[in-house]
């Protein structure tokens, strides 16, 4: 019999992962937390984006690149099983550039993130009258654009509802509105999960995705769970007729016809709130890019916390004291959906055809310390 697994947390990070699991034919509980818990996965910015990620970490780049190139696959599959379209659209995105300088400077990164890795990873430079032809409407102040062909987007609560039904679908069962208080071995070796209402549940391995919970969990079964916070906030406007024909890391055109608008960094400890000196430096910087925004409605405005490692990348590790317990954490979970789908149960299992994820163990982080 497969061994039965326990994922602690219910975002799009233990979905992912358990619905590998669950086609594999393991049995897999969920247990998820509240609507008042912190949840990057309703808060985040739906980007599937391999563009600026791992410029100096070139396995983070590759890793990246195995799971946007998997996407397709993912989203097809979720539709034919669920009825759900996540609309993903993955026809290239823009890295924006006020400075001519500061845009050949990030082209220096990636032709040496081409040399290291021996790939095409993709990028083309996008001079002001080669972006204007494809984004008429573009600010004055705009010199280009970095365009990164195989970059996209889609709808994060719609892939969230995806992945919650086809889980339910496969057999999986999803605990709400709970939180893990505890976790030990129990008489027989099998992790014991303890909820704070006093409820139990017993599995043979134990996956933390629980995002910044897990600073408080990990330690119990030897994992070091070194996770911060870092807010983020977003603006939407009203419905718009299409206005852009792709995505950038700051601005995107939803589904829905909003112009969502974000990308600020603040540490900001557990504070989720979003702040109007904030949102009026990302709406004008917004407003450089693209001035028509300067006439558009804002309907709505949030903040959201990401999950950072110290150094930013994942974190994919099994104990060493407590073998059967993981932790897998990242800040790129809508990007990294598809390779947690179909490539982290292998890993999970020690299959032969297991990714190498050894470079994202938490022994980065004492060796680190140690210098």
């Amino acid at each position: 019999m497969k061994p039965e697994y326990t994922i602690i947390g219910g975002g799009v990070v233990g979905c992912a992962v358990a619905y590998g699991l669950l086609k594999a034919g393991h049995r897999v509980t969920i247990l998820d937390g509240g609507d008042r818990d912190h949840r990057a996965s309703r808060g985040n910015f739906g980007l599937v984006w391999l563009s600026c990620k791992g410029l100096d970490a070139p396995h983070y780049a590759a890793w990246t690149r195995r799971s946007v190139g998997m996407w397709r696959t993912l989203a097809d599959e979720l539709l034919a099983s669920t009825g759900i379209d996540v609309n993903l659209v993955q026809n290239g995105g823009y890295d924006f550039h006020f400075s001519e300088s500061e845009m050949m400077a990030r082209a220096a990164q990636y032709d040496h993130l081409r040399q290291v890795l021996s790939s095409d990873h993709p990028y083309e430079i996008w001079d002001r009258e080669r972006l204007r032809q494809e984004e008429p409407t573009i600010g004055p102040n705009v010199v280009g654009a970095i365009y990164g062909a195989e970059d996209g987007h889609l709808n994060p609560l719609k892939l969230l509802k995806a992945y919650t039904q086809a889980i339910t679908e496969l057999g999986g069962e999803r605990i709400t509105r709970v939180q893990v208080k505890h976790i030990e071995r129990d008489a027989h070796g099998r992790y014991q999960a303890t909820t704070t209402d006093g409820r139990q549940f017993h599995s043979d391995k134990l996956v933390l995705c629980a995002g910044l919970g897990a600073a408080q969990l990990g330690p119990q079964v030897g994992l070091k769970a070194p996770v911060q916070p870092q807010k983020g906030q977003v603006l939407i406007t009203e419905k718009m007729p299409p206005m852009m024909k792709r995505p950038s890391g700051i601005i995107r055109q939803v589904d829905e016809g909003g112009i969502q608008i974000g990308d600020s960094k603040e540490n900001a400890g557990f504070d989720d709130q979003d702040t109007l000196a904030v949102t009026a430096a990302i709406a004008e910087r917004a407003i450089a890019v693209y001035p028509f925004l300067a006439h558009t409605k804002l309907i709505r405005s949030w903040g959201a916390l990401r999950v950072i490692s110290p150094d930013g990348l994942p974190i994919y590790q099994q104990s060493d004291s407590h073998p059967g317990a993981y932790i897998i954490s990242c800040h790129s979970g809508i990007t990294l959906a598809a390779v947690h789908s179909y490539l982290l149960p292998l890993w999970l299992e020690n299959d032969a055809n297991q990714p190498d994820l050894e470079p994202f163990s938490e022994k980065r982080f004492e060796i680190s310390e140690a210098r």
